[in-house]
């Protein structure tokens, strides 16, 4: 099975303290600490244990500019086959149906029987991944946290719904799924790993490789202008209630009765 992952370096929110620029027109990046985006290391972890059960290889991509490069590095060294960087400067300022339509090119020079994605990166708009399947017209799933496979034609997936419920799909492939959190455990990349893909040829894709008319993607294309960030103001802390549990309950009940919420 040939899988296609995708792949995004964003800031590491566990080592940097994320501050709006004194503009608000970004984030303050000079001295930010980057890594792979989280979902889409499940995504990886996901593709590997795929290939090694039913054989094939494993491609990831991403889309960014030259650091992008060590996101892709270092999922070669968690067990992916292949990478590919697209970069080009007209990419700048790219919407999510841009993106997806720029993997969409990279797909199309392929031949791909599944492509995954995280279910969201450092944005939180989750939409890459449905635009990607829509633009190539193949079936799509969202919050995929169990996967497996029937034969070549078709796999399970297990998608998580509200009310911590659960629901599960027979899908055609060739398909796009958005992968959730906690689908597996992704397995540790260590030092060995990362020389072993150091010297690794690394293709780079821009818009004239891709076939992409500069215009339709970048600030030009953009549908949606990030035009504003801010902090939100803090609202009043919370109210802890103490004692037994009966006088909890008896203290929220006086609480709610206050608030106009029960009579």
């Amino acid at each position: 099975m040939e899988i296609l992952v995708c792949v995004k370096r964003v800031p590491d929110t566990s080592e940097n303290e994320i501050e709006v620029n004194s503009d608000g027109t970004d984030i303050e990046r000079g001295d930010l600490v980057y890594s792979v985006n989280e979902w889409d290391n499940y995504a990886v972890e996901e593709a590997i244990q795929i290939r090694d059960k039913i054989g094939g290889s494993i491609t990831v991509v991403s889309v960014g500019d030259d650091d992008a490069e060590e996101v892709i590095r270092r999922e070669m060294a968690m067990g992916a086959d292949r990478g590919i960087l697209l970069s080009d400067k007209v990419f700048e300022g790219a919407d999510g149906r841009a993106i997806a339509s720029i993997i969409k090119a990279e797909v199309d020079k392929g031949k791909y029987d599944l492509i995954l994605t995280g279910a969201q990166a450092d944005d939180g708009a989750g939409q890459v991944g449905g635009m990607l399947a829509a633009m190539l017209d193949w079936p799509y799933a969202s919050l995929v946290n169990y996967l497996e496979v029937i034969d070549n034609q078709k796999i399970k997936v297990g998608r998580e719904i509200e009310g911590g419920n659960q629901e599960i799909h027979e899908i055609n492939l060739p398909c796009v799924l958005s992968i959730q959190t906690g689908i597996n455990e992704p397995r540790y990349v260590g030092i060995r790993g990362i020389r072993k893909v150091a010297s690794a040829e690394l293709p780079i894709h821009g818009a004239k490789e891709l076939g992409i008319s500069p215009e339709a993607v970048g600030h030009t294309g953009a549908k949606v202008q990030k035009v504003d960030y801010f902090v939100p103001d803090l609202g009043e802390g919370a109210e802890i209630l103490e004692g037994s549990t009966d006088e909890i309950v008896e203290q929220l009940v006086e609480l709610l009765k206050s608030k106009g919420g029960i009579k």
